[in-house]
């Protein structure tokens, strides 16, 4: 009788590539989404903080008290934590990321192993299915080359290296062809793409855009220095999404300085206010209450919010991440005084959300993507908006256009 497996993904959206790159590699075990009736359960982990380990673990001991299922740590936790684990019988083998293919082997193991791999790698997977999505994820780089003072993820993802054009068109071929039509290109450093190899990401999109059944290619988080002028030239194409996450991490120019970032808020400006006069959304990252983040500065910082069009927002508070710069600094700021910052951050631009939606004239280009408990259906616009539709067809996985829609709070809403 073949075994089941369930897989419990934590983190960002390569994880969820990763995750369905073992699936699609499993030959003698079935795939089961109710953890509850695994027989063996792989957990593919996140690391980027303490907190995320911690949540990790949390996990991984809710498993063994719950069930018999046979545990293995995959992912960047297995590079800080996994070891610790192991050495506790906590999970039966690690194995890291370029290790991932050769999943139906590991899962056959009979002695526990600790398999980190190579940090090195550059992934050849090719996904022609995504179980459970009306969207496809395609990894196209690895590792990231930067350093800022308080990220892990360098250090457990090697440095970025980009994936083969070739195999990644291959990919977005067969993805096509088995009926989806939108693409978010995913990796650690996405806007890296490229570096060192004569090309880039602008030129990557360009290619993938000429793949019969291509309707919408959205980008992961781009550093602002990676939105050049040959990036530019794109902006104005049908097939990219009129959303882009520009990562900022802060907008207070000394605190950009105590986290060793890149970029410079005097330019980011400049950038968000040309990207806005073309009509897109925009998103950001933010780290709330990073040590060193006095009251005079978080006030700059939030003047300067203000100043930005920003529409979307990916916040959270800082989080301490043992062997990072960062977490040796002092100055921290309490977790209470983070909560509240946060919670400004957030009001300022939801605020700012509601009012782009009330600005836009036209319509809508919704790939609906769930049924909600309700019985309503759910999907995002070009924007990466949520909308909500109300409709007696069954809508899920379908492109619906829009003209007519009512501004809610929190998502627009469409009544066929």
């Amino acid at each position: 009788m073949r075994k089941k497996v369930y897989f419990k993904t934590f983190g960002c959206r390569t994880n969820l590539f990763d995750s369905q790159v073992m699936m699609q590699n499993l030959e003698d075990f079935d795939i089961t989404e109710d953890e509850n009736e695994a027989d063996v359960v792989v957990v593919n982990s996140c690391t980027v903080t303490n907190g995320a380990d911690t949540t990790v673990r949390s996990y991984v001991n809710h498993i063994e008290k719950s069930s018999g299922a046979k545990v293995f740590l995959t992912g960047c936790g297995a590079h800080t934590k996994g070891e610790k684990l192991f050495e506790n019988k906590k999970v039966f083998g690690v194995f890291g990321q370029s290790e991932k293919q050769k999943i139906n082997m590991l899962l056959k193991e009979n002695t526990p192993f600790y398999e980190l791999g190579d940090l090195n790698f550059v992934d050849d997977a090719v996904v022609e299915e995504f179980i459970g999505k009306s969207r496809a994820f395609i990894k196209i780089q690895e590792g990231c080359n930067f350093r800022c003072n308080y990220c892990i993820i360098p250090f457990v993802r090697g440095d970025a290296r980009s994936l083969d054009e070739k195999r990644i068109l291959e990919q977005v071929y067969r993805l096509s062809s088995n009926g989806f039509g939108e693409f978010i290109l995913t990796g650690t450093n996405v806007g890296s793409y490229g570096t060192g190899e004569g090309t880039n990401i602008a030129r990557l999109m360009k290619q993938m855009s000429q793949v019969k059944g291509v309707r919408r290619i959205r980008v992961g988080s781009l550093e602002p220095i990676q939105i050049n002028d040959e990036f530019k030239e794109i902006l104005g194409e049908p097939w990219l999404e009129k959303h882009l996450h520009v990562a900022l991490q802060h907008t207070s120019p000394g605190m950009l300085k105590l986290m060793n970032r890149r970029n410079r808020y005097e330019s980011d400006f400049k950038l968000f206010h040309t990207l806005a006069e073309k009509g897109f959304a925009l998103g950001t990252d933010y780290i709330v209450g990073h040590p060193g983040e006095s009251e005079e500065l978080w006030r700059e910082g939030m003047e300067n919010v203000k100043r930005l069009p920003l529409t979307h927002l990916h916040a959270f508070s800082y989080s301490k991440r043992d062997g990072t710069p960062s977490a040796m600094m002092k100055n921290e700021v309490s977790g209470n005084i983070a909560k509240e910052r946060l919670h400004e951050l957030s009001s300022v631009v939801d605020a700012k959300n509601l009012e782009f939606r009330k600005a836009f004239v036209g319509e809508l280009d919704v790939l609906i993507e769930s049924q909600r408990e309700d019985g309503l259906y759910q999907g995002f616009d070009q924007h990466f908006n949520k909308v909500v539709i109300k409709s007696d067809e069954d809508l899920s996985g379908n492109w619906l256009t829009c003209k007519e829609f009512e501004v809610k709070d929190e998502y627009n809403y469409v009544q066929i």
